[in-house]
């Protein structure tokens, strides 16, 4: 039996795992890295540029982080919140590529404006008050909102293209918005881990955690085909194997993980590669989801460059299997059950009626059904255009909540052991776009001392942002975006326009 003494061993071979390691280099340089990922190759699951959206997640044409309340109220603060946490992103990426070890920015982040359209007179009115609403931060003051169907179509003709006459809606557009490529930001931030001397593991898994008597990590790790056992051993383990995380964080035997379940969602999107199409759209244009429908169902018509070519993407189509990775095992949501989430489980299963309507009815749509969502955002959409694809397994939170019993929760959540030793991330969007944030909180939760004394200071080198946020500073907010534009190749119009 093999034991490697690591300081940090990373489970999971993704966009967090990947971040995590390098800014602990950063921070770290001497500090010993074990990456083990049970694919062949890194990003083949979330992080893989065809089973996620490729949005950079900032708010700018979301609109389930503004929901309006019950009395008819808006919030900007979770607007806010979500796009501060992208500049970080967008901040460290840019410094990454100075210091070269991000390559080409084309490779993995290319400037797509973000649009949202919607249809119908209340929608419309709730687009124009949260553009009002916007439109004074200086992180969305470039939004632009308009009702005139000649600017949208400037803006996107096939939105246009074929519409009815007497039909109202609206759109706004933010030349801001991103395009990225996870899957490659992965690749190369990994290539530079194992060139600093880290050590990478492919077609290896885990599949277990325990704790030692010397309060350490001892991680169970087999070959890919299943035969033959080694061990990792680890002072500090990070669980980024998205639907995986659950069961090897319940196998490390932490409290912090009771209550905790999986509730697994498919995700699918029709796919066009038809280049007299692909050129009449270069937008990522985010609708409205349907009554009942959850956050994650959010109808968008995506521009998506992947490799150096052009696609559009409309989704997401949901799916339901009980695997937790697109590569997983039918027996993963029934063997996550345990004593104590089975009542949070069970809870949320009683009363989750709009999502198991909503899930039924996507499983059974055929696929006229589905060129007809598609032709709401496309009239124009030709069936012979557009071919379905399977994307990734987005594994929702489940927990315990004192009040309902058990909730359902949409979006990301870090899960900590008392000491920071170990730690893995739980849930979906919008976590690939917000790592850089996910994963400073993940350094600073897990070495306090560290990250007090040196650490931080080090970080905010690469990252000013994260000492004071930008919104708050419109000239600080003008002059990052600027900055990162142009050495990120964004366009330089873009950057003019929102530095002005």
């Amino acid at each position: 039996m093999s034991k490697n003494i690591v300081d940090v061993a990373l489970i999971g071979g993704g966009i967090m795992s990947a971040t995590l390691g390098t800014l602990i280099k950063q921070v770290q340089p001497d500090w010993s890295i074990q990456i083990i990922e049970s694919r062949g190759d890194v990003a083949t699951e979330s992080s893989n540029a065809w089973n996620n959206a490729g949005t950079g997640h900032a708010a700018l044409c979301e609109l389930n982080y503004m929901p309006e309340g019950a009395d008819g109220s808006l919030s900007s603060a979770k607007a806010i919140e979500i796009n501060e946490q992208f500049q970080l992103s967008r901040q460290w990426w840019a410094s990454l590529v100075r210091e070269g070890v991000l390559g080409d920015p084309s490779t993995f982040i290319n400037a797509t404006p973000h649009m949202t359209f919607v249809r119908g007179e209340q929608n419309v009115e709730y687009l124009r008050r949260r553009h009002e609403l916007l439109k004074t931060e200086p992180l969305f003051s470039d939004m632009e909102f308009s009702e005139d169907p000649m600017q949208i179509a400037e803006w996107a003709p096939l939105l246009i293209e074929r519409r009815a006459r007497d039909e109202r809606f609206a759109a706004t557009r933010s030349m801001s918005g991103t395009d990225v490529d996870f899957g490659s930001v992965t690749r190369q931030l990994i290539a530079g881990l194992v060139a600093q001397g880290a050590t990478l593991q492919l077609g290896r898994k885990a599949t277990g955690i325990r704790r030692r008597p010397d309060g350490n990590w001892d991680i169970s790790v087999t070959s890919g085909i299943g035969y033959g056992t080694s061990h990792v051993h680890a002072r500090f383990v990070f669980v980024g194997a998205g639907g995986g995380a659950l069961h090897l964080l319940q196998s490390s035997g932490i409290p912090e993980i009771r209550g905790y379940g999986g509730f697994p969602i498919s995700g699918k999107f029709l796919r066009c590669d038809n280049p007299e199409v692909v050129e009449h759209h270069r937008a990522k244009v985010y609708g409205k989801a349907a009554v009942g429908a959850p956050p994650m169902s959010v109808p968008h018509l995506d521009t998506r460059v992947v490799d150096g070519k052009t696609s559009l993407l409309f989704g997401p189509y949901a799916g339901f299997s009980p695997n937790f990775l697109k590569h997983g095992s039918w027996w993963d949501l029934p063997g996550s059950v345990r004593p104590h989430n089975l009542r949070p489980m069970l809870k949320v299963g009683v009363t989750q009626f709009d999502l198991e309507k909503y899930l039924i009815g996507e499983v059974l749509a055929s696929r006229e059904k589905q060129l007809a969502s598609l032709r709401e955002y496309m009239p124009s959409a030709k069936a012979e255009d557009w071919r379905m694809i399977t994307a990734g397994q987005r594994v929702q939170v489940m927990k315990n909540d004192p009040e309902k019993g058990g909730i359902l929760q949409f979006g990301t959540e870090v899960i900590t052991s008392a000491d920071g030793s170990i730690s893995g991330l739980l849930g979906a969007s919008p976590g690939a776009s917000t790592a850089v944030h996910a994963m400073l909180n993940v350094m600073q939760r897990c070495f306090p001392d560290q990250f007090a004394n040196g650490w931080r200071d080090e970080v905010i080198k690469r990252i000013p942002a994260y000492a004071a946020g930008l919104n708050g500073n419109p000239k600080a907010a003008a002059a990052s975006l600027a900055e990162t534009a142009e050495v990120l190749g964004l366009r330089p119009a873009q950057a003019a326009q929102i530095a002005a």
